[in-house]
């Protein structure tokens, strides 16, 4: 039985890769796209949503756009990263379907409690809507299986010393949801700074015969660009949002332990800071599945194998 799942995301070139790799596994029955600001503006990520799915042929499925800003903060975007639009590099087409009349949070809310089976959230940006959701339908929290997000880490941080990018642009989200009691798994910096698509893998990918598999390598080529900088000290490029997923459909791919994982919100340098509790020194129960490790040539196998779908 296929499993049911919302993806809410802020496309970025990794949330793209992300949804292309969803929508190619059998396994997943994507019932939703939502978008948040956070890659770029929220006009943007919206935008780049409905272009994805227009250039995939699915404009069967649902999209709404979310929240404008973080709960309690001013809005920060990583253009610096994924370009003017959010998805710099190849050619997409216009969007041919509008977004759902609703917003984020409701759609995402009709479709769970419409659903006869409990949904797994996907959120692989800033977790805003996911808050909101959580916050304003606490009926709903039974029906939800399971929350994987990419973001967080244990030991460093991506946009400042603490920080991954997603938990520092709305941490009080983010303490929200890993409150929340809903099984939580956390795709961290440790995890996707493994999963690296070398320049060999974007040529592999770039030699499957078809055109969404050349729109990939073609995300990847810009992806890569902002990662060559040698402070990050990278071959590759990290494929951050697409560990969701693949631990979704792969799970034997990957390492993880059970922890407490609480957000920071108020400190002077740790904003945003994921703080994991690898030795339960705080005496709090485990409430997140975190992901240590992965193999990463099965990884790159995997989306290789899956973009074939495309043909």
């Amino acid at each position: 039985m296929r499993r049911p799942i919302i993806l809410d995301c802020d496309p970025g070139h990794d949330d793209a890769i992300a949804l292309i790799l969803a929508l190619a596994c059998p396994e997943l029955e994507p019932m939703a796209v939502t978008t948040s600001a956070g890659n770029q503006t929220p006009d943007k990520t919206l935008n780049n949503a409905l272009r994805l799915l227009t250039l995939l042929n699915r404009q069967d499925i649902p999209v709404a756009g979310g929240a404008n800003k973080p709960l309690a903060r001013e809005l920060i975007i990583a253009d610096n990263v994924h370009g003017e639009s959010g998805l710099d590099g190849p050619k997409l087409p216009d969007p041919a379907f509008e977004p759902q009349a609703v917003n984020a949070v409701e759609l995402m809310a009709a479709k769970i409690a419409a659903s006869d089976r409990p949904v797994t959230l996907v959120p692989t940006g800033p977790l805003t809507n996911i808050a909101l959701l959580l916050a304003g339908h606490p009926e709903l929290h039974d029906k939800i299986e399971r929350i994987v997000l990419m973001g967080g880490a244990a030991t460093l941080g991506n946009w400042t010393p603490a920080a991954e990018f997603n938990i520092f642009v709305d941490p009080e989200a983010a303490d929200m949801v890993f409150k929340s009691g809903i099984p939580i798994t956390m795709c961290g910096l440790e995890v996707t700074h493994q999963a690296q698509i070398m320049d060999e893998d974007i040529e592999r990918i770039r030699a499957i015969d078809n055109p969404i598999a050349l729109i990939v390598a073609e995300l990847l080529d810009f992806f890569m660009i902002y990662h060559r900088d040698p402070k990050w000290g990278f071959t590759g490029a990290p494929l951050h949002d697409p560990c969701t997923i693949a631990w979704l459909v792969a799970p034997e791919l990957f390492h993880s332990r059970e922890c407490w994982v609480g957000v920071e919100t108020r400190g002077e340098y740790t904003q945003g800071m994921t703080v994991v509790d690898y030795y339960q020194l705080s005496g709090k129960p485990a409430n997140t599945t975190v992901v240590t490790g992965l193999n990463r040539e099965g990884f790159v196998d995997l989306l290789a194998e899956k973009l074939k779908h495309y043909g």
